[in-house]
């Protein structure tokens, strides 16, 4: 049985005769078409024969092999969206986590099965060639992988879309661990051809930065700005088919490239000032060079802004004249453009809009304003105050001096507007203001981003209340309306059926192929939950699925772990609020444990970690240390004998993500309640069955009213609860002082017993919980520990385990992003789905 796509029928016969399939060698789905195409590939692309091919030329061959396939499909779908003159959904995000692209290319067009077999046939380690693929790191975490499910979802249901971002040239870092310490080096994912992405230089647009600005009239006599910038550079866009999953829709993922408007300057260069003659291509190139800077000097927030303000001007210019194409002017440009800001990080679009509106085509002040309401719309990711972005008005006027203006002139008519209604609430005033009153006066781009959208939202339920109660509550109280809650989900394509072949093969088996369109169909397996037999073949697969990421590891980062123990899995960005150190405080407990009675019988247990801590953040680099230094000790003291193993998995990244949450015994998620926005990694887990451990807080809350509370495991203080607690003077030493086991846990770290005697090393994170804690761990040791035992108990119980198991698989259908975009295209973006429709293959004509 085909495992991840459908056996096609490409031929048909009759008593008399048989009709045999032509096929396009550049489009032909066929198995010996795709064979021949391959080879053809092979030689006259890379250049090679199969005897001398390595791996990479395989591996590139056979991805030029797939893209023929996309790029008829992408041009149908542009084609098609020009001559209909459809609304279309404009992504802008800073970050886009694609993933790697063969073999999710592979399983949207349905032929991940062929071409494994074909290559199989030829003696090709079809594994190897997937492994040859750079996981380009042009995402830090969350944020950039729901934006790559939110393109994947656009697609496979027909909606018209353009992803828009920058073209890195390094991602945010490849994670390497010496001594225990996380050290970063360069993520040079495009030191090979990317066979992936199409230059389109002929579409570049110029970008300016810095000078001044210039008071004018124009011939009617109305005011007139001109910005007179003094440096331009050039934005190039390359564009990356996005193929959705059983349609011909192939919508593009357009990210763009920072080059100088002048490459060399040869005369510089004939009067000997060799640096100087190359100087402006450097300057340009960097502001493409690296995703998120570090901002702890003046230079990186600078570039950081250069960054936004880039992509998000050069991605309006680009719609603008697309929209051009087909119209006059930009008096409808609201109804045929939905712009949706991920995040603050585009949030300068507002500005961008109206200068581009007002300077470069006329529009008076009301109309610009109209039209730059009605496209945009804001998504928030944070509850908290501190990560709303937020300019020096100094840098911000040094760089934009037009976009300043712009600002100023929104907050003056905003906030006149609003003393109209609420006079004498300086409350008010004072936060939504989009200048932030200080001694360093601030830009609040959260607040830009709320007066220039029409629609608002969240990514959780709970997030959505919290923002509205609390981070937002002002934009709340004057435009209620504005507020929408669309949770966050994930595609089933990538991270069930492509990461997940044996469990997708086998729900497959037993309900149809409809769930990978219509993830709620999963329901249907609620009713094998207590089939001693099927929950045999559900457990028969995590065993495999634990095997083949206990292969991995061993291969490809020489890390050994036992596949009979229990997986428990913390992967995400390392944060104190995500509270991994938690995780290595019961890790501790275990051990202390152990150390006082190793003869009991315990649950042999895998704490698998994995995650990047940013290149400035401290606590979340020591925390790492904290984890290593943990592992170091435990996995080599022989009381231990097996029964407890910590591993840090380095480089985490979307591919070792598709191995471990199949893997997932038990999934962590235990950040403190009201601080994550949603969480996509809990979604992952529990489509793959692995159980949650954790909080109420982000998605967890609306996950585990799916699963339902018998088939969660919930510890820990809620959002209120943690408020309240605040509130009323919370002393962390107090549960150290009356917890004899947590006092055992931080006294043995405090010891230096993990750090060769070094009672120093660790000291901050200690420090921290005892006189702070502002993620309130010491509050929820306990309940955390309690409902450790409470997971091993139940973990002995396998056939109760595999019954939970399934039925939190089958309940996960809400965290669909198919769901979600659907929610946004119906309830936000007023987008409807397009049929791309392909012609057959005409061997006499041209091929339409």
């Amino acid at each position: 049985m085909s495992t991840l796509t459908p056996k096609v029928k490409n031929t048909s016969t009759s008593p008399e005769k048989t009709n045999i399939k032509i096929e396009d060698d550049r489009t032909g789905m066929d198995k010996e078409t795709l064979k021949r195409a391959f080879l053809d590939q092979l030689f006259y692309i890379q250049g090679v024969d199969r005897s001398k091919a390595s791996l990479r030329d395989y591996y590139m061959a056979l991805s030029y092999t797939v893209r023929d396939r996309l790029l008829h499909r992408f041009l149908k779908t542009i084609e098609t969206y020009k001559k209909e003159e459809v609304k279309i959904v404009s992504y802008f995000s800073a970050e886009f986590l694609m993933g790697r692209h063969l073999g999710n290319n592979l399983v949207n067009l349905g032929i991940y099965d062929t071409m494994k077999d074909i290559m199989t046939e030829m003696k090709i380690d079809f594994e190897d060639i997937i492994e040859q693929e750079p996981d380009p790191g042009l995402g830090n975490g969350g944020l950039g992988r729901l934006a790559a499910c939110f393109l994947d979802s656009l697609a496979s249901l027909a909606m018209p879309a353009i992803g828009y971002g920058i073209r890195y040239e390094f991602g945010i870092f490849h994670q390497t661990i010496q001594d225990g310490w996380q050290v970063e080096i360069p993520d040079n994912w495009l030191r090979f051809e990317n066979p992936w992405e199409i230059a389109r230089p002929d579409d570049a647009v110029e970008i300016k930065l810095g000078g001044h600005t210039e008071k004018t009239h124009d011939e009617n006599g109305n005011p007139k700005t001109f910005w007179v910038a003094d440096r331009t550079i050039l934005a190039v866009p390359y564009d990356t088919p996005v193929p959705g999953y059983d349609t011909n829709t192939v919508n593009p993922l357009r990210l763009w490239k920072a080059e100088a408007s002048e490459n060399f300057n040869f005369e510089a260069f004939n009067a000997g000032h060799y640096d100087r003659a190359v100087q402006e291509k450097m300057d340009a190139e960097t502001i493409s060079k690296v995703l998120y800077p570090n901002d702890n000097t003046p230079a990186g927030r600078k570039l950081r802004l250069e960054q936004q303000y880039f992509f998000v001007s050069a991605s309006l210019q680009d719609l603008i004249r697309i929209h051009l194409r087909n119209h006059d002017n930009l008096d409808h440009f609201a109804d045929k453009v939905a712009v949706q800001l991920n995040d603050t990080h585009p949030a300068v679009a507002v500005a961008e809009l109206m200068r581009l509106l007002m300077d470069k085509h006329n529009y008076q002040w009301d109309k610009a304003w109209e039209i730059t309401t009605n496209a945009l719309a804001y998504t928030n990711h944070t509850l908290m105050p501190e990560a709303l972005e937020r300019w020096p008005v100094s840098i911000f006027g040094e760089l934009l001096p037009r976009h300043l203006e712009i600002i100023y002139e929104l907050n003056h008519r905003f906030l006149e507007d609003q003393r109209t209604y609420f006079a004498g609430d300086d409350d008010l005033i004072t936060n939504i203001s989009l200048i932030e009153e200080r001694e360093e006066k601030l830009i609040r781009m959260a607040n830009l981003a709320c007066l220039g959208s029409h629609a608002i939202n969240g990514v959780a339920a709970l997030h959505t209340e919290l923002l509205k109660q609390d981070t937002l509550k002002h934009f709340a109280k004057l435009w209620p309306e504005k507020f929408f809650n669309k949770t966050n989900g994930v595609t089933p394509r990538r991270w069930i059926l492509l990461s997940n072949p044996k469990l997708s093969a086998l729900v497959t088996e037993k309900i149809g192929a409809g769930w990978l369109k219509n993830l709620d169909e999963m329901r249907k397996l609620e009713k094998f939950a207590d089939d001693a037999a099927f929950r045999k073949q559900w457990r028969e697969i995590k065993q495999q699925n634990k095997q083949s990421l206990a292969d991995y590891l061993l291969k490809y980062r020489n890390i050994h772990i036992d596949p009979n123990t229990m997986f428990d899995v913390q992967v995400k960005r390392i944060h104190e609020y995500k509270r991994q150190h938690l995780m290595v405080l019961e890790i501790i407990n275990l051990y202390n444990r152990i150390k006082e009675n190793p003869n009991a019988d315990y649950v042999p247990r895998t704490f698998l970690f994995g995650g990047k801590a940013a290149p400035g953040y401290f606590m979340a680099k020591l925390i790492i240390k904290l984890i290593n230094a943990v592992a170091d000790v435990v996995n080599n003291d022989p009381d231990v004998r097996g029964r407890l193993k910590v591993v840090f998995m380095p480089n985490f990244n979307v591919s070792l993500g598709q191995r471990v949450y199949p893997a997932a015994d038990l999934s962590e998620q235990i950040s403190t309640a009201g601080k994550e926005a949603s969480g996509t990694g809990n979604m992952k887990f529990a489509m793959n069955g692995a159980l949650t451990i954790g909080t109420l807080d982000g998605a967890n809350i609306e996950i585990r009213e799916e699963a339902h509370p018998e088939n969660f495991f919930l510890f820990g203080l809620t959002a209120h609860e943690v408020y309240d607690r605040k509130a009323q003077g919370y002393s962390p030493s107090e549960y150290y002082h009356n917890n004899g086991s947590l006092k055992a846990v931080i006294d043995r770290i405090s010891s230096g017993h993990f750090s060769h005697g070094d009672g120093e090393l660790f000291g901050p994170i200690v420090e921290q919980l005892m006189t702070d804690d502002p993620y309130m761990l010491m509050a929820d040791y306990q309940a955390y520990v309690d409902c450790q035992d409470a997971v091993s108990e139940a973990y002995r119980d396998q056939e109760n385990w595999t019954r939970m198991s399934i039925l939190n698989s089958a309940r996960m259908g809400k965290f669909s992003s198919d769901r979600t975009i659907a929610e946004y295209c119906n309830e936000i973006w007023d987008v409807k789905p397009v049929e791309i429709k392909i012609a057959e293959y005409n061997p006499n004509g041209a091929n339409n």
